[in-house]
């Protein structure tokens, strides 16, 4: 008799994980569509105009917040995003006279610099991902407002602002998160950033290298940005002391609404931070059609922001910060 309770109660368990998981799938894009269909009524149809305007923004953000995706999967957290991406651009845009190639790299390589940064006092001095972070942001910020104290930084040979075309930054952000996917997806590489966001002392017990692992991942993330400034950069052709500056939030709400736990693991699906990305322009988008002031954007962002929080958190697993 207690066998046939006990197989009921793990049946019942099953079907609610995998009512969770549906949740978890589904939600994020219903609520894509939902939006969307509402400020398209609200705006009498204008929003197709807003967006066409606004999808220069989601190219950066979709593929900044990938590499933090690959972060917050092991159940990391980065809040210097927006310093990477500012200092990044400041390489790109100085570099960019010598040949776009060598200005690409420049700023690749700017941002897994800071990323190493980031990974030596994570994993190697043992200090909590969110502080490092937070103190790189500060650090970096500084820096990026004393390179643009006196004029902003920019491309005097224009090559970056010939490249400023939809088809473009469309084609290179496609690249980018398809090389994404199949790394994730198809590798190990996944496999084991969620086995140290499920558990970092059994993903180790396994066999996995988690230090290696984690240190690369920052490096990975940084280098990801800073192709990200590149994109920012052939906007505008130049970086002021703003440049960047509340991306890390931008980042972290679109994950959010796209369904990323917070604490990573196996619940993370690759897909998170696309539709995410989308959700959050659409939202910033109509938001700002509406007519709303920028503090009820961001209180109605932080209430919405808040019930994502509370539907994919995974409390068993918060219980501990990285």
């Amino acid at each position: 008799m207690s066998d046939s309770v006990a197989l009921q109660n793990k049946e019942k368990e099953l079907k609610k994980l995998h009512t969770m998981k549906l949740i978890r799938t589904l939600l994020p894009v219903v609520g894509l569509v939902l939006i969307f269909i509402l400020f398209y009524f609200l705006t009498d149809g204008k929003i197709w105009t807003k967006l066409s305007l606004s999808l220069s923004e989601v190219y950066v953000i979709m593929i900044a917040s990938m590499g933090v995706f690959f972060i917050m999967t092991m159940g990391g957290l980065d809040f210097s995003q927006g310093s990477i991406l500012g200092l990044s651009a400041i390489v790109v845009c100085t570099l960019a006279q010598y040949g776009i190639v060598i200005a690409v790299i420049g700023g690749i390589l700017t941002g897994a610099a800071i990323g190493a940064v980031n990974g030596y006092f994570y994993v190697n001095r043992k200090i909590k991902s969110f502080i490092v972070t937070i103190c790189t942001m500060f650090l970096f910020r500084g820096l990026i407002k004393y390179l643009t104290t006196n004029a902003p930084v920019s491309d005097d040979s224009f090559n970056l602002i010939d490249l400023d075309s939809t088809a473009f930054k469309i084609t290179c952000t496609a690249i980018v998160v398809i090389i994404g996917f199949l790394f994730f997806s198809c590798t190990k590489f996944g496999t084991n950033l969620k086995a140290i966001g499920a558990g970092e002392k059994a993903a180790k017990f396994s066999g996995i290298r988690t230090d290696r692992l984690k240190f690369w991942v920052y490096v990975l993330s940084g280098a990801i940005t800073g192709f990200a400034a590149f994109i920012s950069a052939i906007k505008v052709g130049s970086v002021t002391s703003s440049g960047g500056n509340q991306l890390e939030t931008q980042i972290l709400i679109a994950l959010v609404l796209g369904g990323m736990p917070i604490s990573g693991g196996a619940m993370v699906r690759f897909t998170n931070f696309i539709v995410g990305s989308l959700l959050y322009v659409v939202l910033s988008s109509g938001l700002t059609m509406i007519g709303f002031t920028t503090q009820t954007m961001q209180l109605i962002q932080g209430i919405v922001f808040l019930m994502f929080v509370a539907l994919f958190a995974d409390r068993q697993s918060l219980n501990v910060i990285k």
